[in-house]
Order: structure tokens, then sequence, then C-alpha cells
């Protein structure tokens, strides 16, 4: 597994890619200030910012829309090379998945989503081939 990104999941996108490229400075690798997602280039790792809404769309997890103090603010991205195989091999260490391993086609990767103990969002991920 390859840590290479830490996504900060916003409530007000606009006002954090502005924030991060005119203050922080860092380098826009992907998005613009209205994509509702972007990568910052941090040296060999990348911030990534996504709108909580979509995060929680994307998860299926829109009921923690209802109580924002409960809506997911981080999300460590881990690259791996079979999300099937650590998908199966964390399951069988018990490992509780929050969805099982799909395309997100129009991201060209093939994810899956759990948390760890403290409840932090965790998504592994590989490129998939596009068509």
């Amino acid at each position: 597994m390859k840590l290479t990104h830490v996504r900060l999941l916003t409530k007000n996108f606009k006002a954090c890619f502005l924030f991060y490229r005119n203050i922080l400075g860092f380098e826009v690798g992907w998005g613009n200030e209205e994509s509702r997602y972007a990568e910052f280039k941090a040296g060999e790792t990348i911030i990534g910012l996504f709108d909580r809404k979509a995060m929680a769309k994307a998860i299926g997890t829109e009921e923690l829309l209802l109580n924002s103090n409960s809506m997911d603010k981080t999300s460590l991205i881990i690259l791996v090379d079979s999300v099937e195989d650590t998908y199966h091999s964390l399951k069988k260490q018990g490992v509780k998945f929050i969805n099982e391993p799909h395309n997100q086609v129009d991201w060209g990767i093939r994810v899956a989503h759990f948390r760890d103990p403290d409840d932090n969002l965790i998504e592994i991920y590989e490129a998939i081939e596009s068509d």
C-alpha cells in the first residue's frame, strides 16, 4: 500500500480551493475553483479537496448530511495493486467495509471504503482502464 492523498472534505469548496492555491501557494495538479474536486501538489503526497456532499453521495452516507458534526472531514487515500485482493485480505482481518469494490468510472478508479477504529474514512483505489 502507498499513501497518495490526504483528502479534505470541505463545506465551502471554492473558499478552500482559493485558500490552498492563493494563500498557501500550492500548485494545482487538477481541478479549479468550481470543480468540487481538486488536487494540489505537495511533494510526494497530494492534498485533495472534495465537496463533503459529493463524497457522502459517492460512498452512500448522505444521511450524515443531516448532522454536520458526524460528517466526514478527512479521508486517507491509499493506492493498492488490487482493490479486490486488498478488500478480501482486510475483510479476513475483520475490517468492515462501507461498500464493496466498485468502479467509479467518472473518477477512472476502482475503489472501496472503510473506517479505522476511530471512525476515520479510508479509501483504497487502483486505476482502471478507460474506454
